[in-house]
């Protein structure tokens, strides 16, 4: 096995920076180097190259299409996991659930940049727990869950986690609940998965393909664009929705003042941003 130099030339480093962020939309700065070298040294040695240096020059060139591909992954794919950060699934549960449940009509929730599926899970585990606590339940729900990443989305899909996935924030009832022990892992039920549907997306692209939502997660994302390709986002989100429907951002991120198409509403659970017009 060959032995990759964590050295990164920085005019390569800035071109590789320039290629990701033309790709993705991801803006990362002169100090993460560290990133190429955590995520990217693997595949070094995988496909068989001298350094990161060569590797960054065979991505750029798009010589290797499978290179490319897997690069692209690797800086991508983000940790994650169950019922992050807790507030918006509460927030979904007891405030956004009981106002959409009086109009009784079919909701699409969508899940942008969902890794490896635990956030379209959790909402789908969310929508049964407020099914089974509503008196008069009238949603049919349905779920768009979308990634960069083809590999994690093919994961997602799967819905299979093992120990390490399932302790990041899953409890033991809802473990019970809602997963079944298949080869010594943990799969979500055909039931809670149906009304899922995962599907490859740039958030950079079009979304008019997607259709229209009313609530669209879009959490822990936007930290990673720069201001114009964050408002780029934003905007397209905006048309995405119905009027008066809901946007939930990241806890760390805020959209401010810089898109007039929202309103922020400061709810007791947590803060999030409704579309002007419903």
């Amino acid at each position: 096995m060959l032995q990759s130099s964590t050295q990164i030339d920085l005019p390569r480093y800035r071109e590789f920076c320039q290629y990701l962020k033309l790709k993705t939309g991801i803006d990362l700065s002169d100090n993460k180097q560290y990133l190429l070298n955590s995520r990217l040294k693997t595949l070094v040695d995988f496909y068989g190259l001298k350094d990161l240096n060569h590797l960054i020059s065979a991505v750029i060139s798009e010589s290797n299409s499978s290179l490319c591909k897997a690069t692209l992954d690797a800086m991508t794919t983000n940790e994650t996991l169950w019922f992050r950060d807790e507030y918006p699934f509460e927030l979904l549960k007891r405030e956004l659930l009981p106002k959409l449940n009086k109009e009784g009509k079919t909701i699409r929730i969508w899940s942008a940049a969902c890794s490896s599926g635990q956030e379209p899970y959790s909402i789908a585990i969310t929508l049964d727990e407020y099914k089974r606590q509503s008196f008069a339940y009238r949603l049919d729900a349905q779920i768009m869950a979308t990634d960069i990443s083809h590999t994690m989305l093919e994961f997602a899909a799967r819905g299979q986690y093992d120990a390490l996935a399932m302790s990041r924030g899953m409890s033991a009832q809802r473990r019970k609940l809602y997963f079944d022990t298949v080869s010594g892992a943990d799969k979500i039920k055909p039931e809670y998965a149906k009304n899922i549907e995962f599907r490859q997306q740039n958030l950079l692209d079009s979304y008019w393909l997607l259709g229209k939502f009313d609530i669209i997660f879009c959490r822990n994302v936007l930290i990673y664009f720069d201001s114009a390709d964050k408002q780029r986002v934003i905007k397209q989100m905006a048309q995405a929705l119905q009027p008066g429907g809901i946007l939930i951002l990241g806890a760390a991120e805020a959209i401010g003042s810089i898109m007039p198409e929202f309103e922020m509403i400061k709810s007791p659970i947590g803060i999030y941003y409704r579309k002007k017009g419903g």
